[in-house]
């Protein structure tokens, strides 16, 4: 299938398809937070960034930017090419529990060593996530962790017919 051509990036904004492959991380300040059940369960300045071409990025936040509770061991566990062996958690707030909504490496590949013990959320699971108070929309197709902000465009993978991209 052929590359899609990239949206145009305005000022500001970042083309998921200047995102390298293999992919970077980043550092990020920005205020993340994400609520479930009608609770926030989780709040942090201090997050990392996954970008990888056509991905939105994937946030990983450090385990003690949860409340207490807020994470669960769940079964299964799936592999990332380029971070290694994924485990997975269950998100508990306000009643509601997202299963497998969470996901962490234990012991990620060289280049990821940062995030170590970090947990990513799958946004389209939870109530919302929000970065610097903006409202994050969840990648299509159920099956990578992207957070779409109006600071990046695409085309994103995840959709029908994205996945030879």
């Amino acid at each position: 299938m052929p590359r899609p051509a990239p949206d145009p990036a305005a000022p500001g904004q970042e083309s998921v398809w200047a995102y390298p492959r293999p992919p970077r991380l980043e550092a990020s300040s920005e205020s993340v937070e994400v609520w479930l059940g009608g609770v926030r369960i989780a709040q942090t300045t201090a997050s990392w960034r996954v970008m990888e071409t056509s991905h939105p990025p994937t946030y990983y936040l450090p385990r003690d930017a949860f409340v207490d509770g807020a994470l669960r061991p769940a079964e299964g566990s799936s592999w990332c090419e380029w971070k290694g062996h994924a485990a997975y958690l269950d998100l508990v707030g306000g009643g509601v529990v997202a299963h497998r909504a969470g996901w962490f490496y234990a012991r990620p590949t060289p280049g990821f060593t940062a995030i170590t013990d970090a947990v990513a959320v799958m946004p389209g699971q939870v109530d919302r996530c929000v970065v610097d108070g903006e409202v994050v929309r969840a990648q299509a197709g159920g099956f990578y962790g992207g957070w779409i902000t109006d600071r990046v465009v695409g085309p994103f993978k995840g959709g029908p017919g994205t996945q030879g991209w």
